[in-house]
């Protein structure tokens, strides 16, 4: 049996590149990517990816579960399925990346970052997922699944790429299953993994936020059972399970913080939480020739770092929309 993590976490690649069984074939493309393909159709062509930040541990270990799964019989496969575990030379080290953040650099973006192993690693990824979806026609699906670096007042939540179009009711369906608290709406292009399938792909894609970064072996993976069941049932095709919670709340992004000197100051304490709320006129931040202060009634900031390099972002103020602004 093939084991995804053992086998990238040890560099290692497995006896055969590819194998086949009454049900399904699967082929290794090379270091944490795995395609498996039911051999008697499929309606949905899928890429689930981990480990683009490489101490965002329990996706990763859901992922590879998933994985065991369906080669071992015990999950039926019901979609062609791209499994990517983004960036394994920082899962060896127990690192977020190890020279820069790829999940800034698709798009092309890499070219504009200091050549390293990471700016290959995420040119190699744009290539594997547009060779998996070259001439699919089947309907196309990308769920990135991360962990958050800090506590949140929303603790599960997707990040939903800029798009003109309305966002597919088969993604939604399956994160509200996910019990996520919420989804984030970009108003702008980005360097996301999630983005780049979105807008060159045209794939439903989809950042998840499922909870806090720790190392291998130390995840409850029971905080992530809904995550793990809605993929689960996606995959299989089979219903997905009903949602108990209260609605998913949604938000669109407002204003990006971007940090153009370093006398940039974030007036927040280094442990604030994402979706902490801030009222109308606080000052948040400030820099040579710009002040932010909050604008609406209310806002809610995500991602709060003011320690990014320049030109990157420091944060971002959400406000909350009704859910119809996703169709």
């Amino acid at each position: 049996m093939i084991d995804l993590l053992a086998l990238t976490l040890a560099g290692e690649e497995p006896a055969s590149p590819c194998g086949e069984n009454a049900k399904l074939r699967w082929q290794w493309l090379g270091e944490g990517l795995f395609e498996i393909c039911p051999l008697h159709g499929y309606q949905r062509a899928v890429v689930i990816s981990a480990g683009i930040h490489g101490n965002e541990t329990a996706p990763i270990e859901l992922l590879n579960q998933c994985v065991g799964e369906i080669l071992a019989g015990t999950r039926p496969l019901a979609v062609r399925l791209l499994v990517v575990l983004g960036n394994p030379p920082a899962m060896r080290a127990g690192k977020r990346y190890l020279t820069s953040d790829m999940n800034r650099m698709f798009g092309g973006r890499y070219a504009q970052f200091e050549p390293s192993g990471e700016t290959a690693r995420a040119q190699q990824l744009e290539q594997a997922i547009s060779a998996f979806f070259a001439g699919e026609s089947a309907a196309r699906f990308h769920f990135d699944l991360h962990t958050a670096i800090r506590e949140s007042c929303l603790p599960r939540f997707g990040l939903l790429p800029f798009q003109q179009c309305p966002y597919s009711a088969e993604m939604l369906a399956l994160l509200d299953a996910a019990a996520l608290d919420a989804v984030v709406i970009h108003q702008a292009p980005g360097g996301t993994f999630s983005h780049f399938s979105s807008e060159q792909m045209q794939a439903a894609s989809c950042t998840l936020e499922l909870g806090k970064a720790r190392p291998f072996g130390s995840n409850d993976l029971q905080q992530f059972a809904d995550i793990h069941q809605a993929l689960r049932a996606f995959i299989s095709a089979a219903p997905l399970p009903p949602r108990t919670q209260r609605p998913m709340r949604v938000f669109r992004v407002a204003q990006s913080l971007i940090k153009r000197s370093e006398a940039f100051k974030l007036y927040l304490s280094n442990d604030t939480a994402n979706f902490t709320e801030l009222v109308q006129g606080t000052l948040l931040c400030e820099q040579p020739g710009e002040v932010y202060r909050v604008q609406h009634d209310t806002e809610w900031i995500l991602f709060p770092n003011p320690a990014v390099a320049l030109g990157l972002r420091a944060g971002m103020m959400l406000i909350e929309v009704p859910r119809n602004t996703l169709f």
